[in-house]
């Protein structure tokens, strides 16, 4: 898997993770030339849906040219995890290529110009609203005493603290950051902050039994050192990588033996 952010294209950061400094432009060419080298059967990218948008498109242009250029297909899916069994509303771009040597059984053509390996990527499971899993009274992160003062002054249908804060103070472009979770809602997309999403119904942030829950992470599962909201925000939720896995099984690999 492969990720960046437009705004930090050309930029060098140096992950939590204890990796080297890397350039984020670059990231999604390393990992091509790692397939190229490796030439594994499938591969499977991810990245934001802004990939898509504006003068990214170039950008993917040209991992469809390089991905070419390593000998593989490339098709590309915009997917929403609420659909595949995620309670999250997390859209991403995947880009899905198979080795050529492998694809003759499965080409179909697309369109005049294109010819690719058929793969259909069609979910559509039951969204799964907060209060399905939600910890009832929790006081595991509470918001702070200022925070709740303008929690009291919230009305239904306020999205974030920064309705509340452009109605009571005047200033509408605070605490946008921090966004209101209703019970009967699909969670929205989380960051690698604790305070992206304050509860509609009571004062306090997302516990980790329900951050693992909104993620598709084990309850079990090992953190190490890292914050659960930091490594959950950055991450595809394993469920929504464990679907799309399970079709190219069923419709690719299966059949190659």
């Amino acid at each position: 898997m492969a990720g960046i952010r437009e705004k930090d294209w050309g930029k060098e950061k140096k992950f939590r993770e204890g990796q080297a400094k890397q350039t984020l432009d670059t990231l999604f060419f390393d990992f091509i030339d790692l397939a190229k080298e490796l030439q594994p059967k499938v591969v499977v990218a991810e990245n934001v849906k802004g990939l898509l948008m504006g003068s990214a498109k170039e950008y993917v242009r040209e991992i469809y040219k390089q991905f070419d250029a390593a000998g593989y297909y490339c098709q590309h899916w915009v997917l929403n995890a609420a659909k595949m069994g995620v309670p999250q509303r997390r859209e991403r771009v995947f880009f899905v290529c198979l080795r050529k040597d492998l694809a003759k059984p499965f080409l179909y053509q697309k369109d005049m110009f294109t010819q690719v390996p058929k793969l259909e990527l069609e979910f559509n499971e039951r969204e799964i609203p907060f209060k399905e899993f939600k910890c009832v009274d929790n006081n595991e992160y509470l918001i702070s005493d200022f925070y709740k003062s303008l929690w009291d002054e919230k009305i239904i249908g306020d999205a974030s603290f920064a309705n509340i804060n452009g109605r009571v103070r005047g200033k509408e472009n605070t605490g946008f950051g921090t966004n209101f979770l209703y019970d009967d809602n699909v969670c929205g997309t989380l960051t690698t902050k604790k305070d992206c999403y304050c509860l509609f119904n009571e004062p306090r942030y997302t516990s980790d039994f329900e951050a693992k829950c909104i993620g598709s992470y084990p309850q079990d599962y090992n953190f190490l050192k890292l914050k659960p909201e930091y490594l959950i925000g950055m991450s595809v939720p394993p469920l929504m990588t464990a679907k799309i896995s399970e079709q190219i099984y069923l419709q690719w690999l299966s059949k190659l033996f």
